[in-house]
């Protein structure tokens, strides 16, 4: 997959040739690869990695799809060959872990490739950046908006990771967090997932990311907080569909935004 042009990311085939010891490898996804509005959360996460001193590389064209939509739809044999595929690539390089913002290659890079034999310590981008925060390797400048906090599926009843992104926003906004009537364990579905985000939508009343942004919009924030591609495209689109007065925003850009640089 590739990176943007202008991007002066390291790939780790360069690191390799130049000896570069690499800690992080970021995995960057389809939609950050593809996506012109996701690719702007990518570079968030690169510029926080670059002001925490943080050694990282990306597989550039070498990095194919994690494999999960085609897992999810029922292609197992799809899935395999891109599984497969990954893990040669990975295993050709030395680095300490794989860091992702996708809930969905967070779990199939961790959960279902050491089946395969590909045995990596994974991390979401936004447990990475609570340790970050947590040992003060970068600080925050909090701003005065409401938030409120939509959970990934795959990020909160997959694995259970409710708790991390809420305590980042917290250390983001001065103001307590607003939730939705339906959060953590009961919360909503952005309707992209399972490989949904990739078929026709059902027929039925009001789309499922429709429904969710109207709960969104009822906590008077502002701002809604994301920590997935599918649920901040989604929920984009929801916005922009209903016309409501509120930013959609990936967690990583939040924390770029109020970062307190570095001289």
């Amino acid at each position: 997959m590739s990176v943007q042009s202008e991007s002066k990311v390291l790939l780790m085939r360069e690191a390799k040739a130049q000896s570069v010891a690499i800690e992080v490898l970021v995995w960057v996804g389809c939609a950050g690869s593809y996506d012109a509005r996701y690719r702007q959360v990518m570079k968030a996460l690169f510029f926080i990695l670059d002001q925490a001193g943080i050694s990282y590389a990306v597989l550039g064209a070498e990095e194919g799809c994690s494999g999960d939509p085609a897992r999810r739809a029922g292609h197992e044999y799809l899935f395999q060959m891109q599984a497969l595929h990954n893990i040669s690539v990975l295993n050709s390089y030395q680095f300490k872990r794989i860091l992702t913002s996708c809930p969905h290659c967070f779990h199939t890079l961790s959960e279902e490739y050491p089946a395969l034999g590909g045995r990596y310590k994974v991390m979401h981008h936004t447990r990475y950046l609570w340790e970050l925060l947590r040992q003060k390797v970068i600080t925050l400048a909090p701003q005065t908006r409401a938030v409120t906090y939509h959970d990934s599926c795959y990020l909160g009843r997959a694995h259970g990771i409710y708790e991390v992104p809420r305590a980042i926003l917290r250390t983001a906004f001065s103001r307590p967090l607003k939730e939705m009537k339906q959060h953590g364990k009961t919360a909503m579905c952005c309707g992209a997932g399972g490989a949904q985000l990739f078929k026709e939508a059902e027929k039925g009343t009001d789309a499922i990311h429709l429904k969710r942004i109207q709960q969104a919009r009822q906590t008077g924030a502002k701002v809604v907080a994301t920590a997935c591609p599918f649920c901040k495209l989604m929920l984009m689109d929801g916005v922009a569909e209903k016309e409501v007065d509120m930013s959609v925003r990936d967690v990583a850009e939040i924390v770029a935004e109020q970062l307190k640089k570095k001289p």
